[in-house]
């Protein structure tokens, strides 16, 4: 896009996801429901102005400039009236033109519009691709994480993000992992580096992202702690008013991280399927024990 007028008023805010056609609004007698809204004027906007009594022509553009939307933009590379120029830079909103027909610039706007309002965070972790299922291994610095990352690799898993993941929310119950373009594919393995899995196992070892649905919390195994042994509780966390299934694995010398963690995956996904092992063991002992005759 190259900006016609009103450069004054570049501080306008943008403040809506949804790109809007002027539609009645060029008339000037009409002004947008939603405020902070783009404003497109397409061909039939244009036209229509261009078709009314140049006597009438001033105040209409001034009526219509004198709005609170963010910017105006002009569609399919036509010319824009004078009367438009002059009433931007007079109002102090920002005039657009772009070459894009009306649809596909309405669609472009509101692709980066979705992109820049989009809810994003990072997370510490490293973000793996395991049986198809997007999973989260957190814990502190030193944990393990990356080392059970690259045993999944070697197990047929898929890398997204090592160290910082960068997490977006698409919706109300969807959220995304990738790594950042500098870091992509690359880990860190205590004594070994910097490591690119990329080239290290091939192409089909990496994902450029996944979607997050579970989390697998690591820590360092603590005698004076109680662990839950019965698996019977669903846990959760949330990240960005996601809740997201999650489950604490404590690591010791002898354990096979991610065996347990690909194991703990297999569960989940028995659990999708509506299979709750612990659940069905306590229920069946419930059973047992009301049985007469059983102590």
């Amino acid at each position: 896009m190259r900006l016609l007028a009103g450069e004054k008023g570049a501080a306008r805010e943008i403040t809506a996801t949804r790109a809007h056609e002027a539609g009645l609004a060029i008339t000037g007698e009409v002004f947008p429901l939603e405020e902070g809204r783009v404003q497109i004027l397409g061909e039939s906007e244009v036209a229509y102005f261009l078709r009314q009594e140049p006597a009438d022509q001033a105040g209409i553009a001034d009526r219509f400039f004198s709005g609170t939307s963010p910017c105006a933009i002009i569609s399919s590379a036509m010319p824009s009236p004078q009367f438009f120029v002059d009433a931007a830079d007079r109002r102090c909103m920002p005039l657009f033109a772009s070459a894009l027909p009306t649809a596909e610039l309405v669609e472009e706007i509101q692709k980066q519009l979705h992109r820049l309002f989009r809810e994003t965070t990072t997370v510490h972790g490293v973000l793996m691709d395991i049986l198809g299922v997007g999973v989260l291994l957190v814990g502190r610095s030193g944990v393990g994480k990356s080392e059970c990352a690259i045993d999944l690799v070697l197990r047929g898993s898929r890398f997204v993000a090592d160290d910082i993941v960068l997490v977006e929310k698409l919706g109300p119950a969807t959220l995304v992992g990738g790594g950042n373009d500098l870091t992509q594919h690359h880990m860190e393995i205590r004594g070994l580096g910097i490591l690119n899995i990329r080239d290290l196992f091939g192409l089909t070892a990496t994902a450029q992202g996944k979607k997050i649905e579970m989390v697998i919390r690591i820590e360092a195994w603590d005698a004076e702690k109680e662990y839950d042994r019965l698996g019977v509780e669903d846990e959760f966390v949330e990240i960005l008013g996601v809740r997201l299934p999650s489950l604490l694995v404590p690591v010791s010398p002898g354990r096979n991280l991610a065996t347990i963690v690909e194991v703990a995956v297999r569960n989940h996904l028995l659990k999708l399927r509506g299979v709750h092992s612990a659940s069905d063991l306590v229920e069946r002992q419930t059973r047992k024990a009301g049985e007469p005759g059983t102590t």
